[in-house]
């Protein structure tokens, strides 16, 4: 480890978290990849990983159309959201960026 930097805490979760937005999905944005999530009814595979290529990303944002996906919750850093957003805007999909920390 690093020095100045703390080792994450495990939570250890007694009960699941209540369903808020059955219609929502997750992605986390990387530099060369993406990992998307979404609710476990909607496909035999809920977690998927995509490239950034904007092949890559309009192959994602239809599996998000085709698993009823209105919605996503978008986490990453620098500008690699930019053209995420701009893909799944134009599909109909809201985007709300959010800050990991």
């Amino acid at each position: 480890m690093t020095k100045g930097k703390k080792k994450p805490k495990r939570v250890e979760v007694s009960e699941p978290m209540p369903l808020i937005n059955r219609n929502a999905g997750g992605i986390d944005v990387g530099a060369t990849e993406m990992w998307v999530s979404v609710p476990p009814d909607r496909d035999t595979e809920p977690v998927q990983q995509y490239g950034a290529f904007t092949r890559d990303l309009y192959a994602m944002a239809d599996w998000l159309k085709q698993c009823r996906i209105e919605s996503v919750a978008m986490e990453s850093t620098g500008v690699y959201w930019i053209p995420v957003f701009q893909v799944l805007e134009e599909r109909g999909i809201r985007v709300i960026l959010v800050n990991a920390r």
